[in-house]
């Protein structure tokens, strides 16, 4: 999967040494997001939780993925959600943008998609927030646990939904 990494070094080969020195500085640099994302997800793939599944549309771009959750126990056991992350250029400094593409009546998630997961947040009060060490496996585990131990019911996204599951389980 770390097709990135390997089309760069492909690429150097092409045009030796010294070329590609020259068109390295002067074209085209690898981002730290680039450098950061092929040895991040080469970790998640190796740490993947058994209900998660990474899908790369375009396996060059390693800042765009889809995350499928399949819990295995809950209330959501046996769905499907799909995910969607992009990774912004300024990350590890500011957190990936992630939206749910199912749609699913749960209180951290709204129903167009809008995630309630305080690691996604750049400043959060509870102080679990984002912050650069944390990486694309602390998201994906994030996400997948939406659905097991973290269903907020103190301050929900989705309050209508909270309210509902606390009437009626």
């Amino acid at each position: 999967m770390l097709t990135l990494a390997s089309k760069l070094k492909r690429d150097d080969g092409v045009r030796g040494p010294r070329a590609s020195n020259l068109v390295a500085d002067s074209t085209r640099r690898v981002s730290v997001r680039d450098k950061l994302l092929v040895k991040e997800v080469a970790d998640l793939e190796a740490n993947l939780p058994c209900t998660c599944k990474v899908n790369f549309p375009d396996p060059n771009k390693l800042h765009y993925f889809q995350l499928t959750v399949t819990p295995d126990e809950g209330y959501y056991q046996g769905g499907k959600f799909q995910f969607e992350t992009e990774v912004p250029d300024a990350y590890n400094m500011v957190p990936p943008k992630v939206k749910c593409l199912t749609r699913i009546w749960h209180p951290n998630i709204t129903e167009t998609g809008e995630i309630c997961l305080s690691l996604l947040r750049e400043h959060s009060i509870d102080g679990t927030g984002w912050a650069p060490t944390r990486t694309l496996k602390d998201i994906v585990w994030g996400l997948n646990s939406l659905f097991t131990d973290l269903l907020n019911f103190d301050d929900p996204l989705n309050i209508e939904a909270a309210e509902h599951h606390l009437r009626d389980k």
